[in-house]
């Protein structure tokens, strides 16, 4: 199983702050159906201070599925319903899209979180995730739609919040290691310690995994280090600090075109290129109840990401090296307050108000250098590129849920954002005539939400929801750096007005289903207008449509009988119909955009004994898609590359085995069928998704 003997799921026993013991139970107004089997798949209605009740949420649980292994991301999203993952080979960055809602290309249109907090690297001017939890440290991941701006602020949707594990109350000291050996020199290892002494609780972990690579140049070395750190004064109060480092050190094999693919996948132009990720983070919380309804969550937090690239022109098979190469380094400090509270009132209602403010130094600085080996933080050489980029926000939000008579509930939302991007350019590319970027952008976005729901009985809950969404200005769209863009033309942020309706429950012992009709809006869609052969300016010149069919499944046949041993099959289907309405860009109207596949089905069947046994077969297929909104191939010749990238299955093993309650055996095989194929293209390139990969190793608790 995903969690050791001693760090069993947080959702397991009482919440952090209910008394240990015999206490007793008082019921205050109308009963709500969050049965623990419902629990298992979607989120309650009411979560801390956050309500989800009338949103889509779909809930992940890592300890009910076996330990995924060398960050596996199809694996590891694969009970998470229409979440498009590429697959890049070494993990410098983490790919995911949904509902063709914009390129997949480092998750810019997901808001990623940790623990409710953005993990983005500038969560507004550089939204990208270079930077994901192991599996290892997560106790659970979820998938919130359908309001998620309204609870979390940007983006569109949807929100992806990995919550990390914590000890629970009154645990004793226990500790826990996991070492696997795999394909291409993998070796992983995940080390963790964690317990309390009286009203002191803590948890340390250390996580290292070093992957040989696939291809020529795409060797890669990852290491996580979390320490977690909590006071627990009384039973209605929680103080903790929460410490991560994140570093990762890979080769960049570069882009192929599609005749390269075909004849050598694993061939590398880049021979010389490289990327460096470093992130150290650091979390202060409080989490109290202050009576008479009232619950409050504040989290200030800090981090500091650098971003560093050596990066050389393509070498020919044969050819000399390149002479010269790019260095480049970015650097994102930022710090920030989230402030939230539930008053929980009347018979079953509860309100919740807060506030978040956030700030970031993001300067960006490139050399030419003639050390196409040069190591990181090497800052030499001809300067290039210096940009100092600065962005703010602030947003306060309010939610309600309203129980009315007969089943009946009712949330409406609303938020206010507050975003502002500077650029202050001292150095711009040798190539370029433009003027220096100094630009200044500032915007207000309301954003509003109303979500209705009923309750049939017998834990069925249909739920439909209306809601806004927004993508903010990003530090390219204010200005690219590295094209002749005129001054002065701010593009305004694409917005989304999102549609679903649905129903979920457990109607019957085993069996969750969670299906729904979806219809989004998203509009003011920045694409590039060429004024000339050399100037080029962003403009919100597109209009895309997005409509389409969600569904889940998930049954366990030998639920009925109760104990502790289940044979669970699950599945999850995506039908999209997405669709461009309005263009400035002559004959784009009618066109797919890219990375919406009109089908995403997800599926396995999972065999477990509690802490006995766990053997999972899981499978992703994905159809064919665009991946560029001209629905047009491009290059030729050995840089040729098809309009669409070829629809694609994938199939996974994976299994624990107890030998004893604290050994247990680890194996696995990804991609069984060894399937050739890619979901990562770019105008100079493919990149080839991973091939079949097979791991062993133990798990040992102390």
């Amino acid at each position: 199983m995903q969690a050791p003997a001693f760090a069993q799921d947080q959702d397991a026993g009482p919440p952090p702050g209910a008394p240990q013991g015999p206490y007793d139970i008082v019921v205050i107004g109308q009963p709500v159906e969050d049965a623990p089997a419902k629990l298992d798949h979607i989120m309650s209605e009411v979560d801390g201070t956050k309500i989800t009740v009338t949103k889509k949420t779909t809930v992940t649980k890592l300890n009910l599925q076996p330990t995924v292994i060398d960050n596996n991301q199809k694996q590891l999203f694969v009970r998470s319903p229409g979440l498009l993952v590429t697959d890049q080979q070494t993990p410098t960055q983490y790919n995911l899209n949904y509902r063709g809602l914009g390129n997949p290309q480092e998750s810019e249109f997901i808001l990623a979180l940790q623990n409710g907090l953005p993990i983005s690297t500038d969560w507004i001017g550089f939204p990208t995730l270079y930077y994901e939890p192991l599996p290892q440290e997560v106790a659970k991941i979820e998938l919130i739609r359908g309001g998620s701006s309204l609870m979390y602020g940007p983006n569109p949707a949807p929100a992806v919040n990995f919550v990390l594990k914590r000890p629970r109350a009154g645990e004793p000291i226990g500790a826990y290691s996991e070492n696997s050996f795999g394909s291409d020199d993998l070796f992983s290892s995940f080390n963790a310690i964690e317990g309390s002494v009286g009203k002191v609780e803590f948890r340390a972990s250390y996580g290292h995994v070093h992957d040989g690579g696939q291809r020529q140049n795409s060797a890669s070395d990852l290491d996580q280090v979390r320490t977690y750190l909590a006071y627990r004064p009384d039973g209605g109060s929680l103080w903790y600090a929460d410490f991560q480092y994140h570093n990762v050190s890979a080769g960049d094999p570069g882009r192929i075109g599609y005749p390269q693919f075909l004849t050598d996948a694993d061939y590398s132009p880049t021979p010389f290129n490289h990327d460096w990720i470093r992130r150290t983070s650091i979390t202060l919380g409080n989490e109290s109840d202050l009576g008479n309804g009232w619950k409050l969550e504040a989290k200030g937090w800090a981090a500091w990401q650098t971003i560093h690239t050596r990066a050389a022109a393509n070498q020919a098979p044969g050819a000399p090296p390149p002479a010269t190469t790019t260095i480049e380094d970015e650097q994102f400090h930022s710090q920030g307050l989230d402030v939230r509270a539930v008053k929980h009132w009347g018979r079953g209602n509860a309100l919740t108000i807060g506030s978040v403010v956030y700030h970031d130094d993001a300067p960006f600085r490139e050399w030419t250098s003639t050390d196409i080996t040069a190591p990181r933080d090497l800052n030499d050489g001809t300067p290039r590129l210096d940009q100092q980029r600065y962005t703010a926000y602030q947003a306060v939000f309010v939610e309600n849920v309203f129980r009315l008579p007969h089943r009946w509930h009712v949330v409406p939302s609303v938020r206010l954002e507050h975003e502002v991007i500077d650029i202050d350019e001292s150095v711009r590319p040798p190539f370029l005539t433009r003027p220096l970027i100094k630009e200044h952008a500032s915007r207000v976005v309301p954003l509003f939400g109303l979500g209705l729901g009923f309750d049939f009985g017998h834990q069925n809950e249909t739920y439909f929801s209306v809601s806004n969404g927004y993508r903010p200005l990003r530090f390219f769209d204010v200005a690219s750096p590295f094209s002749n863009v005129g001054p002065g033309n701010v593009a305004d942020p694409q917005k989304s007005l999102s549609w679903e309706v649905g129903v979920h429950g457990t109607p019957v012992t085993g069996l969750f289903y969670d299906i729904s009709l979806f219809w989004i809006n998203f509009r003011n869609r920045i694409e590039t207008v060429a004024l000339n052969n050399t100037d080029l300016v962003n403009v919100n010149s597109g209009d895309t449509r997005h409509r389409g069919f969600e569904g889940q499944v998930s049954y366990d046949f030998l639920a009925h009988r109760g104990g502790d041993t289940h044979l669970i099959a699950f599945g999850n289907l995506s039908l999209l119909d997405a669709t461009f309405v309005k263009s400035d860009i002559a004959g784009q109207v009618g066109k797919t955009p890219a990375y919406a596949p009109g089908l995403i089905a997800k599926y396995g069947i999972t065999f477990r004994r509690d802490r006995r046994f766990d053997v999972s077969v899981t499978g992703i297929s994905v159809s064919s898609q665009y991946w560029q909104d001209s629905n047009a191939p491009t290059g030729s010749g050995d840089s040729y590359i098809p309009a669409r990238i070829p629809a694609y299955a994938v199939f996974d093993i994976a299994a624990d085995v107890y030998l004893t309650k604290k050994l247990r055996l680890l194996a696995g095989v990804s991609n069984i069928g060894d399937r050739k194929y890619y979901d990562r293209v770019f105008l100079n390139g493919l990149e080839p998704a991973r091939d079949r990969k097979a791991y062993a190793g133990f798990a040992v608790g102390f």
